[in-house]
């Protein structure tokens, strides 16, 4: 195969995921830094976020949500695409950024050929949080160092991510919201820059 054929082959595809139903593998090497897919869905408003998941059960954690910033969020399960199995891991090899208000997932290090795709969900707390909102956001990574859960970790996580900020300027981080009962889902909980 040419060099040119390869960058043309697919870097990622879709398959079921021991983690969690569907993950997203790497068919090829993919550097550190590189941009691997842009996260693809409708562009809705965080109220309309909160409509479309008013019926959730309370224990339903499943959703393709992601805040873009204060007004945008984007509905990976409305004319999404393969970025939207992208699974939770605590130990991850991708990262979400913002550019022009659009999220790409990037590789943070080289992932190899056949390796899952994981990135930190970072799902916001809330307040208003239930006792069990940590199984309801079971993490079941298997990382040697899980957290246990797909929440953002509790205050000491703050502190390092205004350090980390600093070193990351021109980038800022994503994340995932929850929605149902006056709040927004999964993969759109508000993650700081990073």
């Amino acid at each position: 195969m040419t060099k040119r054929a390869r960058r043309r082959a697919p870097m990622i595809e879709v398959r079921y995921s021991s983690i969690h139903g569907y993950g997203v593998f790497a068919r090829r090497r993919i550097r550190k830094g590189s941009a691997i897919v842009e996260y693809i869905g409708e562009r809705i408003s965080h109220a309309q976020a909160d409509a479309r998941h008013a019926d959730k059960a309370d224990g339903d954690n499943h959703t393709f949500l992601f805040t873009v910033d204060s007004r945008t969020v984007i509905d990976g399960g409305a004319g999404g695409n393969e970025a939207r199995f992208i699974n939770h891991g605590c130990e991850p090899n991708c990262e979400s950024t913002i550019r022009d208000k659009r999220i790409f997932i990037e590789a943070i290090r080289t992932v190899r050929a056949g390796e899952e795709l994981f990135y930190d969900y970072q799902i916001q707390r809330d307040a208003d949080d239930t006792h069990d909102i940590d199984a309801v956001f079971a993490c079941h990574c298997g990382a040697k160092n899980c957290r246990g859960s797909m929440l953002e970790r509790r205050q000491t996580a703050r502190i390092g991510e205004r350090r980390t900020a600093r070193r990351h300027a021109g980038k800022r981080r994503t994340g995932t919201r929850r929605t149902g009962k006056g709040r927004t889902d999964k993969r759109c909980a508000q993650r700081r820059p990073r």
